[in-house]
């Protein structure tokens, strides 16, 4: 660690780089930041000195960001997050507090349990932001490096079926909010509605997959594999309603979980249909670091998530 040029570091120049990068404008930067625009002017002079870079150039429409002002957004963000919560107080005032949390989520999570709980979060802690992102194989690192506060997403409930799908590591803590069961959805006039529902019938047509924490294949493909079948996937989408929608237009059976699937049927008009093999649930799950079981704002997100979510159980 080189202490020497790290005390050189003035932290406001970066709070005040993070926020140009975001605004693109020095006078609305300068607003955000309570700032003169000469202020500001004089601290971008300073950070291009710092970094060795015009980090923006001026353009018809305000400020463009510079390869090197976009390399340093994301460690920024990160690096003015973990200095919120170094400087958070020890009790958690959620009437008066302005923190911002960071959640990944799962895309189904949307529609399905944070309206449960959101208003409430906002209810009582009128001035706190949260700020989401997409959930992917890299959201365990991120809360075990403290760049996310929470994660939810679905897990497969047995260890063994865990292993060969999503098993969080040791330190990541979990509780389960809700369990599901998987059903299909196919468009009103799908040509599998003419015969019998069964195995052979779901098989011989071809599937629409969502791709989760990178991977392709999911607990379904890994138990049709044990008896020697395959599903037929035509297409991998990153998203559920881009996998619901197709199914609107095409021959192509979804398969995703009965809440997420009864909700797209309203939607789009499309037919429900059990999946026509015995199959274990899988769990809503909360993640979180466990070097933050007892923050405080942490231990108050949770437990309004676990309230307000106890109906769905």
């Amino acid at each position: 660690m080189n202490l020497e040029k790290l005390v050189r570091i003035d932290l406001n120049l970066l709070v005040c780089l993070k926020v140009l990068i975001e605004e693109l404008n020095v006078t609305r930067a300068a607003h955000r930041l309570c700032l003169s625009q000469s202020a500001v002017s004089k601290n971008l002079a300073k950070l291009r000195t710092q970094f060795d870079d015009p980090l923006f150039v001026r353009h018809a429409h305000g400020l463009k960001p510079t390869p090197k002002a976009l390399f340093l957004r994301p460690k920024l963000d990160i690096l003015i997050n973990q200095l919120e919560q170094i400087t958070q107080p020890e009790e958690f005032k959620p009437q008066t507090s302005s923190y911002r949390f960071q959640i990944a989520a799962v895309e189904s999570v949307y529609p399905l349990i944070l309206p449960h709980f959101l208003p409430a979060i906002f209810s009582q802690a009128p001035d706190v932001t949260i700020s989401t992102h997409a959930w992917s194989d890299t959201t365990f690192k991120m809360l075990q490096r403290g760049e996310l506060d929470l994660g939810i997403t679905g897990k497969d409930i047995d260890i063994n079926d865990a292993k060969l799908t999503m098993l969080p590591p040791n330190d990541i803590c979990e509780h389960e909010i809700y369990r599901d069961s998987q059903m299909c959805l196919l468009r009103s006039d799908h040509p599998a509605l003419n015969g019998a529902w069964n195995l052979d019938n779901y098989l011989s047509f071809r599937h629409v997959q969502v791709r989760c924490d990178g991977n392709e294949r999911w607990l379904l493909d890994y138990r049709l594999a044990d008896i020697g079948k395959e599903r037929d996937i035509a297409i991998t989408v990153p998203d559920f309603n881009s996998a619901a929608s197709l199914c609107s237009y095409t021959d192509f059976i979804f398969t995703a979980p009965s809440h997420f699937v009864k909700l797209a049927s309203k939607q789009l008009n499309l037919t429900v249909l059990p999946l026509p093999i015995e199959f274990p649930p899988m769990a809503y799950t909360l993640f979180w670091h466990r070097d933050r079981e007892n923050d405080p704002a942490l231990t108050w997100l949770r437990q309004i998530i676990n309230d307000k979510t106890q109906t769905l159980r």
